[in-house]
Order: structure tokens, then sequence, then C-alpha cells
């Protein structure tokens, strides 16, 4: 396990490059920079427009059926608990009870809704274990929207129920063959369709991934998530949680928790990546413990290379 000194305040939020730090930035076509350019205007305006953010909470509530609850898991908390009675108390934040199963949709109507403000048509994703795929076609199906997910060949196989919900919802889910046919190549074959079809097309990106303003954008869509823990703990117990733990994949679940709290210098963040095999071999997806600096769909990250910087699956 690694550990990391919280960042200075400075880099919590991206510079006129999009930079957090080194991290983040541009790294795209010329093609897309107009897009990139209209995005960001588009959420700086809207993000303080009180008549977008008054829609947007009422759908959370009415729709999405936020805020989720802060459950005490008594059990795992006894299971857990020294020989005289003290240990952990341990509270689930239920993101698998809001519509579709989880945390994915607070993003996807965020963005769906300033799609439309921007008078996009059509919106492109990409998804891998399905789920922000089928949040997303769930919430173009609630606005109009056509929907398109890319979705690797061998993701839509182990992930045959979401492909179904998708397409239930009216999506046209198009198999990614390219590559390894995962989740890389799916938001790889998305950003070629939207540099293709860019005025008329938004891509709904789903994690604190991909060229600026997508990082900000999602972590302040899911920032609720942290919001909705602080209110809760306040409520509950009148104190901030002493640990937060999230598993972090594309980091938007996490970074929604997380965020909230970055300046509580009391409050401890445990990020828990895929160790798979372990960490000690090949076959794991550890990037953030033992990646390395490089450039992937548009911004620097830390990233699994191999020694010729190609990207390690």
């Amino acid at each position: 396990m690694t550990t990391t000194p919280l960042n200075p305040t400075s880099t919590q939020q991206p510079d006129t490059l999009g930079r957090f730090g080194q991290f983040g930035g541009k790294y795209v076509p010329e093609t897309l920079m107009p897009a990139l350019f209209e995005l960001e205007a588009a959420y700086k305006k809207y993000s303080q427009e009180p008549a977008f953010q008054k829609e947007l909470q009422q759908l959370l509530r009415d729709y999405v059926g936020r805020p989720s609850p802060l459950y005490f898991a008594e059990r795992l908390t006894n299971h857990y608990a020294r020989p005289d009675g003290t240990g952990p108390q341990i509270y689930l934040k239920r993101e698998d009870l809001n519509h579709t199963g989880a945390h994915k949709i607070n993003n996807a109507l965020a963005q769906a809704l300033l799609a439309l403000k921007m008078g996009k048509k059509r919106v492109i994703a990409e998804t891998g274990a399905g789920q922000h795929g089928v949040a997303t076609a769930t919430v173009c199906a609630r606005f109009g929207l056509e929907c398109i997910i890319y979705m690797g060949v061998h993701d839509m196989e182990r992930q045959s129920l979401n492909v179904f919900r998708m397409r239930l919802m009216g999506a046209e889910v198009r198999p990614v063959e390219a590559g390894t046919g995962t989740l890389k190549d799916a938001t790889s074959e998305a950003i070629r369709d939207w540099v293709t079809n860019v005025e008329t097309t938004h891509y709904i990106l789903g994690s604190v991934a991909g060229p600026h303003p997508y990082p900000m954008m999602v972590r302040d869509f899911h920032a609720v998530i942290g919001q909705e823990t602080r209110a809760q703990c306040l409520e509950k117990w009148g104190g901030l949680p002493d640990i937060l733990i999230a598993c972090v994949g594309g980091g938007s679940n996490a970074m929604g928790l997380f965020h909230e709290f970055m300046n509580e210098s009391s409050v401890r963040m445990i990020g828990v990546e895929a160790g798979g095999e372990g960490v000690e071999t090949n076959k794991h997806a550890a990037t953030l413990t033992l990646g390395r600096v490089g450039v992937l769909h548009g911004a620097m990250s830390y990233l699994l290379q191999d020694q010729e910087g190609q990207i390690i699956e």
C-alpha cells in the first residue's frame, strides 16, 4: 500500500490548461479542441446557473432517488469487533440503491442535461462492466436523445445482462473488437466517433479521466456522494468519519466520496485498487501503486506501461 500526502488546495482545481499539477490536460487532436472549449464554457455557465441546478437537484431527488442512505452495517461491525467490544463502526454509503443500481447515474444525468442545454441530439459513451452504459442509456431515454454505447466484445460476453438492459432502453451497443476488446479500446472507439461527429454529439465520459474538462466535471457531478455523507455523519453521530474507503478503478466513485473531505486533516482516505494475482505479478490493475506517468485518452495520468511506453492490459 502506498500513502500520498494531500496536495495543496491549489492543485484541487485545474489551471488554465486543465491540469491538476502535472496531471490532466488536453492531449487530443486539434479537431476536438473546439468541442472541449465549448464544453468547458457550457459547464462553467450552467453549473453556476440556479435554474440548471434546480432542475438537476430535482432529478437527482425524484428520478435517481437521492439522497442514498448511509447504512450502519451491524453484522459486519460485530464481525470485526475486538474481544473487549471495541472496533470500527462500519457504515455503507448505499449508492447501489440509486436508479440503475450504481453511482454512475449521478454524472450521466448531469451530463445529459448539459448536452441538452448545448443543443446536442446524439450521445455516445464507453462502458466496461456496463453500469455506465446502462446509466447513460437510461438518461438518454428519459430526455429523448439518440444513444450509442461502445463496449469491448469480451466485456459484452461477460456482461450480457447489462447489454440487454442498454438495448431495452433504446441504445445501440456497438461491439469493439480492436485491441483486447475491453474498456480501453471501447474508449478509443468512442473518441474516434466523437472526432467524426463532434458538431451533433456529446460524449458522456464516465470516469475521472480523459481531456479537460471531463475530470473536473465528473468529480463535481459525483461530489453529491461526499456532500451527503458529511451531512449524514453529522446527523448520525455529530462528527466526521475517521476513515473513508472506496474502490478505485476509473475513479469516479472514489473522487465523489473523497472530494468533500480533502481539506479535513482528521479524515483518512483509502482507495483500494484491483490487486489481481498480486502486485508482484503482471496480472493486476494497481495503476496508482505501480504506474508511471504517461498520456492516455487525452490526459496525463499514472499508467501501467511496458519499457516502450505501451499500455499494459
